[in-house]
């Protein structure tokens, strides 16, 4: 009896994961309905009749991963580490120059006005005004 629930479960999820392209002289929705409403013979018609398994062998012969089965063209990439990115490093360089350019201004800016109050503190005060 366990067996045969084993069994049954196991060939129930197998025909659900199979691709429709590895299943065998029914329609896959129809497999499903055979091996849900007769356990035992819908069991072991599946494992005998229903799935492709020279298909599933074909498969293991490519390559395994994410990129298997793509052509070069269309392999999608790989994520780069940002020190490897050259557009990432670009952008990098084009911040630090902006910082740069900015810190000069305000350097000579500080230098502007250090210089108007050096300016300013040569010439007489308020208090110091002939006459007064």
């Amino acid at each position: 009896m366990v067996a045969l629930l084993a069994l049954w479960v196991w060939a129930f999820i197998d025909c659900l994961v199979t691709p429709e392209d590895e299943v065998r002289h029914l329609p896959k929705v129809v497999w499903v309905i055979i091996v849900l409403f007769f356990p035992l013979v819908g069991s072991i018609a599946w494992l005998v009749a229903g799935r492709d398994r020279t298909g599933a062998r074909r498969r293991v012969a490519w390559p395994s991963g994410p990129t298997a089965g793509y052509p070069e063209y269309e392999r999608p990439r790989r994520p780069t580490a940002p020190d490897d990115d050259p557009e990432f490093l670009a952008s990098l360089k084009r911040g630090n120059e902006r910082h740069e350019d900015m810190l000069k201004q305000w350097e000579a800016d500080l230098r502007r006005r250090e210089e108007e109050l050096r300016r300013g503190d040569d010439r007489p005060g308020d208090g110091d005004r002939p006459g007064s």
